[in-house]
């Protein structure tokens, strides 16, 4: 009889512990002492200072490729690093020229399709009658 009072017990406990833990789990994010320098890096990176350093290393990468004349291999592969770079810099910038953005795509489309049909009839339904 005491072990199943126990038994008992101990279930609902656990029950109760188990019920009590999903909120409690939930409201340990954010704030970790890591996110707010890796939220400024990815401003840096994507802010128009780095569209317009991306811009610069390419052209210049670019120059060095075509008038550079004779480079030794260092030189060239270290003209190639910065040549990719300014391309990855500048990535989401050259994305945006073509007109996409993450939270655009195929938001028209949606729009029509959820269009109400006959939305604009005059003279159907109920209120025809009188």
């Amino acid at each position: 009889m005491l072990h199943n009072r126990f038994l008992r017990l101990g279930t609902i406990g656990a029950l109760i512990c188990v019920s009590l833990a999903g909120p409690a789990l939930a409201g340990s994010g954010g704030g970790l002492p890591w996110e707010g320098p890796q939220e400024q890096i990815q401003q840096s990176i994507t802010g128009p200072v780095a569209g317009y350093i991306a811009l610069a290393a390419v052209a210049i990468a670019g120059g060095m490729l075509i008038f550079g004349g004779e480079l030794n291999d260092f030189a060239r592969r270290l003209v190639y690093v910065v040549l990719v770079a300014g391309i990855l810099l500048g990535a989401t910038t050259i994305v945006g020229l073509f007109g996409s953005t993450g939270a655009s795509i195929g938001g028209s489309f949606v729009a029509e399709q959820t269009a109400i049909p006959n939305a604009n009839r005059v003279g159907g339904g109920e209120g025809r009658h009188g």
